[in-house]
Parts: C-alpha cells; sequence; structure tokens
C-alpha cells in the first residue's frame, strides 16, 4: 500500500469503560459514574494515536463478521485509519474490553478475545503488499508469534523500519523477534519476561535497555513502573520521568506512547526529542478513563512542561 506511514498489526476490540467510585465486593452494587464505549484494543488505539499525529496509518487486524465489528471499522475510518487490511472472521463475535476504574485509578480488566480474532500467518500473508509498502510496521506482541515473527520478517526483508511493542512468552520467539527490531517498547512486566528482573529505578532501567540493545533493536524504551522511562540507543542513553499529571486511568498510556515513539523515529527526530515526546503522548492519555488517545498539539505541550527535568 503506496502512501501509508505505518502499518499497525495487532488487536482491535470493543472497549466499554466503566468508572466507578470503588468495586463492589461480591453480592453487592456500585452506580456507575460514567459510561464510555469506544474503538479499543492496543492495535487500533496505536493506529489512533499515530492518525491523532498526523501519520498516514493502516490497520491489520480481526474483527467478527458482527454488528459490532462493522460499527469498530466505521469508527476507526472516522479516525482516518485505512482499514481495508482488517480481517471479517465469520462465525466468530468481535473481541470486548470492559475496563472498570474506580475513583483511585486502579483497573480491572475483563476481557472477551476470542482466539479467532487473534491474526494468523495467513492473515498477514493476506497484507503483505501493505506491510512491505507502508514506512514502518509496528507489531504489538500480544498477537500469535507466528503471525508477528510474519509481519516484522515481511517488513525487515522489505528495508522498513520495525518496531515491536511488548514481549512474547516464549524466548526463541523474543530472540526471532528482537533480531527483526529496529525499535522495541516493555512496560515493567514485559521487560521482566525478556530479562528476568522487572527494573525498579533508573539506572536499573537503563541496564536492561543496554542489555536488551545486544539483542537487535537499536532502540529501547523501558519502562520502570511509576517512575518514568529509560531510552537507550548504540551512542547515548536517558531516562526520562514521568509527567506530573493526575491519573484517572492509565490504559491506553503505553499505546500512545509507542504511537508517538515511532512516529518521532520515522521522522529522523534526536532521540531526546522523541523520548520526552513519547512520554508526553502517554500523559496526555491518563487523564481521562479509557484507552483511547488524544494526542492534540495543545495536550503535548501541555505534557512537555509538566515532565521534570532530568
Amino acid at each position: 500500500m503506496a502512501g501509508l506511514d505505518v502499518m499497525v498489526v495487532g488487536q482491535v476490540a470493543r472497549d466499554l469503560v466503566l468508572r466507578v467510585d470503588e468495586v463492589p465486593e461480591a453480592g453487592g452494587t456500585a452506580p456507575v459514574r460514567r459510561r464510555r464505549e469506544l474503538l479499543g484494543g492496543k492495535g487500533a488505539n496505536q493506529a489512533v494515536g499515530l492518525a491523532q499525529l498526523g501519520a498516514a496509518v493502516g490497520l491489520l487486524g480481526v474483527v467478527g463478521d458482527d454488528e459490532v465489528g462493522e460499527r469498530l471499522l466505521a469508527l476507526a475510518r472516522a479516525d482516518g485509519i485505512d482499514v481495508q487490511w482488517v480481517r471479517r472472521r465469520p462465525g466468530t463475535p468481535t473481541a470486548l474490553i470492559v475496563d472498570v476504574v474506580d475513583a483511585d485509578a486502579d483497573w480491572r480488566y475483563l476481557e472477551d478475545v476470542p482466539e479467532a480474532t487473534l491474526l494468523t500467518c495467513d492473515d498477514v500473508a493476506g497484507a503483505a503488499s501493505a506491510l512491505r509498502g507502508a514506512r514502518a510496521v509496528l507489531v504489538q506482541l500480544q498477537q500469535p508469534a507466528r503471525a508477528a515473527l510474519a509481519a516484522a520478517r515481511t517488513a525487515r526483508e522489505a528495508g522498513r523500519l520495525v518496531v515491536l511493542d511488548g514481549a512474547p512468552t516464549d524466548a526463541a520467539d523474543a530472540d526471532a523477534l528482537l533480531a527483526l527490531a529496529d525499535v522495541l517498547r516493555a512496560d515493567a512486566q514485559e521487560v521482566e519476561l525478556l530479562t528476568g528482573h522487572a527494573p525498579r529505578d533508573a539506572e536499573a532501567g537503563l541496564a536492561a535497555g543496554r542489555g536488551l540493545l545486544r539483542r537487535g533493536p537499536s532502540l529501547l524504551a523501558v519502562e520502570v513502573a511509576g517512575k518514568g522511562n529509560a531510552f537507550v540507543w548504540p551512542d547515548g542513553e536517558l531516562f526520562v520521568p514521568l509527567s506530573e499529571t493526575p491519573t484517572v486511568d492509565d490504559t491506553g498510556a503505553g499505546d500512545a506512547f509507542v504511537a508517538a515513539l515511532t512516529l518521532g523515529v520515522l521522522r529522523g527526530e534526536p532521540r531526546e526529542r522523541v523520548a520526552r515526546h513519547a512520554v508526553a503522548a502517554a500523559g496526555a492519555t491518563v487523564g481521562h478513563p479509557g484507552g483511547r488517545p488524544a494526542l492534540t498539539p495543545e495536550a503535548l505541550r501541555a505534557q512537555l512542561d509538566r515532565i521534570p527535568a532530568t
């Protein structure tokens, strides 16, 4: 597909977000203070973020052949996302994620993600021309490893920028995927899967990034939970604290982060600027319930001012 900046390979789901004061115990009830129904799933959230940032973006994922799937595709088109590569899987319902968020910004997910809504190697092969034609391919690793490997390999063989988000559970898959990647973003739990340890402070995050750098990627973005993100590349490194923003729901913060990270690298921006804008994009997403990003220029400028100096 000529003209696309980024092809996102990942999950598409209906997000139902319920804001409550507190989650009731068994047998109890609680009023819902706010309800949102959204286009969601990590892949779709990343595609929305990229579109908001000005990228021409396509999406490879799976929805059912139900009315919900049709509605989600219409929402994605309204966001400016090319959805011609999204598969409509006969006989399966579209994935559903229920996000219950309490007044302390703690969330609980209830997920109905049928196996048939995950990508297969055949799905990837059917979108090979789009993966080869886009300038960058962003692969979300909650998808089956074989499909993720096929997408990354197709992009790498075409000389495209390959961005990975997450970590596979199998070590052999991780080695194969990292060898194909230009950029890897991993949250604290995913870093633990890849290295055996979740980083607890800035130095540990930077050390984890340096170790992962030797496995293939040329830019690592490693989360230190609750503190910030470590960025490591061959001739530099940087730790960027979280922006000082009250959190309502951190669902989708990582997706906005990855969207800004991908586009910054694709545009050839300095690594320090890429890092700060990725953190700002995450900060712009935590102030509202649900994972849908809201990456306006004004929101990003406000967040950049809230990132502590390092």
